[in-house]
């Protein structure tokens, strides 16, 4: 099997991103590079208070990816196997969603003093859930920090997402709608998520995941 050597997994909030970037990491030996939200200390406030704690909230994540460029992706490092559970195009994406025109463009300047380049997955998983869906997992797994999360602002990750990843031709993309499966629990439903990856996927491919019975 000629697995890539970097694998991103995205989705919306509590899709379960970490939960299959870890199970893939397990099965086929990959090193993980994490999203570390608790680390943010804005993050919980921004859920209370989007407006004043946007700005803060981004650029935060930007100095986390700064350093995660540096210790995953330099130019020694280059053939390390790594699944991550983002993508760095992700920071544009929330800060368009939650800042201000004039906090984008400030936010963009700012952003491209700590990494103008990125590195591309050389496969993308794009975890595809419906709001509500997305809601149930959110309120599952009980966070503190998200209990302010309400459906409006899924519907805006969710549509936003969408958006993005319609016209995204970076890198090979699979689209997995995962409504009916829960490969976080089920260890079949799993398999059927790790074999839709374990194949050669060139240009964009759509899978409508069915659970298994069985």
């Amino acid at each position: 099997m000629n697995l890539p050597n970097y694998i991103a997994v995205e989705g919306p909030i509590g899709v379960g991103k970490t939960t299959l970037a870890k199970k893939i990491a397990l099965k086929f030996s990959y090193e993980l590079c994490l999203e570390d939200s608790d680390e943010n200390p804005f993050l919980g406030n921004f859920y209370k208070d989007s407006k004043k704690y946007a700005f803060a909230t981004q650029i935060h994540f930007v100095m986390q990816r700064s350093r995660q460029i540096n210790k995953y992706f330099s130019d020694e490092l280059i053939d390390r196997r790594i699944v991550s559970d983002f993508i760095f195009h992700k920071e544009s994406i929330f800060a368009e969603l939650n800042l201000t025109n004039e906090e984008y463009k400030i936010f963009e300047i700012i952003k491209s003093k700590f990494y103008e380049s990125f590195p591309k997955p050389d496969l993308l998983i794009y975890l595809q859930a419906s709001p509500k869906k997305v809601m149930e997992r959110v309120k599952k797994r009980a966070r503190t920090y998200e209990e302010n999360i309400d459906l409006e602002y899924l519907e805006k990750i969710c549509q936003t997402y969408s958006e993005f990843f319609f016209n995204y031709s970076e890198s090979p993309l699979l689209v997995l709608n995962v409504d009916e499966v829960d490969f976080v629990d089920n260890q079949r439903d799993l398999k059927i998520v790790l074999d839709s990856i374990s194949k050669d996927v060139i240009g964009k491919e759509f899978i409508n995941l069915r659970p298994s019975f069985f």
